[in-house]
């Protein structure tokens, strides 16, 4: 991988969002740089939408968008304590906007996101519900920094039975869980009412969702070590895993395009004219995490 091409289509492409990150890990940027960056994304609800995932541009807060903003949060460092930015987010998710009270779990499609461009899978089906995206999470991220942690703990049981027993994952869906237990471990927050090795039982699934299939990474859309270990997630690598790594950093140089920039490897499906946009917004995040990934993982 050239990484010198790649940091030169970052810096010429990306976003303010990404731009700001890279210049966090590899500038001169600061964290408080970064952070302002993805509050830009932020709503007065202090919900989040507004595009910061490109696939989807609905300017109104929704649970997914919150989510991917506090995974960026957690992956810079912003979330080791309760701050304004922590007490804002509990504000949101303490509002219950897209949240099913019932089934309590906050909801993976809204109804709004069919009003903007967008890519398929954004669109309600049913309920809006899918398993436990991005509720897990968002679950523990209330336990670590809100006051109700009896309802968002029983929310965690749940996701945590669930997973035990399922047999076919999704790698949005598992992300979601690996970062609900590190939250949970940095804020020293337990499941209460279940006695198992959570990290063991998500190093398992982990272990199942990455494609073993090393000739289809960046040919096909298929979960690769890249998709989890940018930057983040260490704590997961398994013996398992790190041949899976090392075949996918000797890929990435045949991969890259001739700009230094990575491309998607997925279409939105429909006839949105702006899905040429998203994929430009959508190249310099993913070369971001394929540099973030070649270099912590050396």
């Amino acid at each position: 991988m050239d990484t010198l091409k790649a940091e030169q289509f970052i810096k010429k492409n990306a976003r303010p969002l990404e731009k700001a990150l890279y210049d966090y890990y590899f500038g001169n940027g600061t964290r408080q740089q970064a952070v302002c960056r993805i509050m830009d994304f932020q709503n007065d609800d202090s919900g989040f939408g507004n595009a910061i995932e490109p696939d989807n541009w609905n300017p109104n807060s929704n649970p997914i968008a919150t989510n991917d903003a506090i995974m960026t949060l957690f992956r810079i460092g912003a979330l080791d304590e309760i701050n304004k930015i922590t007490d804002r987010i509990v504000h949101y998710l303490s509002s219950h906007d897209s949240f099913d009270e019932e089934k309590k779990r906050w909801l993976f499609a809204i109804n709004s996101n069919k009003d903007f461009p967008h890519a398929v899978w954004w669109e309600k089906q049913g309920d809006g519900i899918r398993a436990f995206n991005p509720s897990v999470s968002l679950a523990a991220f209330m336990c670590c920094f809100s006051e109700n942690k009896e309802l968002y703990g029983q929310i965690l049981l749940d996701a945590f039975n669930e997973l035990d027993g399922q047999n076919e994952m999704i790698a949005d869906d598992l992300k979601c869980y690996m970062l609900a237990y590190e939250l949970m471990e940095r804020h020293n927050v337990s499941i209460i009412g279940r006695n198992f090795n959570a990290k063991v039982l998500l190093c398992e699934k982990l272990e199942q969702v990455i494609c073993s299939d090393t000739s289809k990474y960046g040919a096909e859309y298929v979960p690769a070590p890249s998709d989890f270990f940018c930057g983040m997630f260490g704590n997961f690598i398994t013996d398992d895993i790190r041949p899976l790594i090392n075949a996918e950093r000797e890929i990435l140089g045949k991969i890259q395009l001739d700009d230094g920039g990575f491309d998607i490897s997925w279409q939105w499906y429909n006839d949105y004219k702006e899905f040429a946009k998203a994929r430009e917004y959508w190249r310099p995040r993913i070369t971001l995490d394929k540099l973030l990934f070649y270099r912590y993982n050396a």
